[in-house]
């Protein structure tokens, strides 16, 4: 994360230098497109994002189509690997949450779920250096679209008229206080659903981010022949390290939380009782 450093200050911005702390910020999460090019009018910039997110699609593809070449009965290596993934998934995530017709969802959640993760992984390898998913237009985009999966699934399923009275009239509860409650639940199900889906995934993988850059820079700031500079630095250092242990597990489970809920909305749109 050295790059923060250089940006703000050179190579001899460091503690006693008289340069302040070239604290990370929102910079780090903007790139100059690498090249453009125009398709009917319709100009496209392919930055590192694309180039990342493309990426992760074919390692995805690549991974799972090499290890279902050739299937074999008793799974070994990279199949056993997919096999497991696959199984997580299936009975972990779908059959524990959607329950009865849900089979049919394996392969979007399945999607879903790696695609995240491989996103958010990309923060932690070298020379990538960035979860994708801290780019808010990403996680956008992928609760769009499982917004507009469950709702018009939902309509299908119950009616248009049944789905919103389910949406709106939770039975059970006394008549008075739907007075109170269908204007929340219509707000929560229909714009706060979606927002939360999206802000929760973008939210840690951007402070999981800017926390690693900083403590990065913070190492190689604080590195100078003096006490303090070689204990700051190294303390920096061993947090970026532990920093980035953890990291990694957020990333793994902040993939497993939006593809359940996912998950989640799908069961409510194919079973009213949910």
């Amino acid at each position: 994360m050295a790059f923060s450093v250089l940006a703000s200050g050179g190579p001899n911005c460091k503690i006693f230098s008289g340069c302040g702390f070239p604290a990370p910020g929102a910079e780090i999460f903007q790139f100059d497109a690498l090249f453009t090019f125009t398709i009917g009018g319709l100009s496209f910039n392919i930055s590192k994002v694309t180039i990342l997110l493309l990426l992760a699609v074919v390692v995805i593809i690549g991974f799972f189509g090499y290890a279902f070449r050739k299937p074999k009965l008793v799974p070994r290596g990279a199949q056993n690997v997919g096999e497991l993934g696959y199984l997580f998934i299936r009975d972990g995530i779908v059959k524990e949450t959607i329950g009865k017709g849900g089979e049919k969802f394996v392969p979007f959640l399945f999607s879903f779920f790696f695609l995240v993760w491989i996103l958010n992984f990309w923060g932690i390898v070298p020379g990538a250096q960035l979860p994708v998913t801290s780019i808010f237009a990403i996680p956008v985009t992928f609760a769009i679209i499982v917004y507009v999966t469950w709702v018009p699934l939902g309509i299908y399923k119950q009616g248009f008229v049944g789905f919103f009275k389910n949406i709106m009239f939770p039975p059970g509860v006394p008549k008075g206080m739907y007075l109170l409650l269908t204007p929340i639940e219509l707000i929560s199900n229909f714009l706060v659903r979606p927002f939360t889906h999206a802000v929760r995934l973008f939210a840690n993988m951007f402070a999981g981010h800017l926390l690693l850059a900083s403590f990065s820079v913070a190492a190689f700031y604080l590195l100078t022949f003096s006490f303090i500079g070689i204990v700051g630095s190294a303390a920096s250092f061993t947090l970026t390290v532990l920093l980035t242990a953890f990291e990694a597990f957020i990333q793994a489970l902040q993939a497993y939380i939006f593809t359940l809920l996912a998950a989640v909305y799908i069961g409510s749109a194919l079973h009213a009782e949910h």
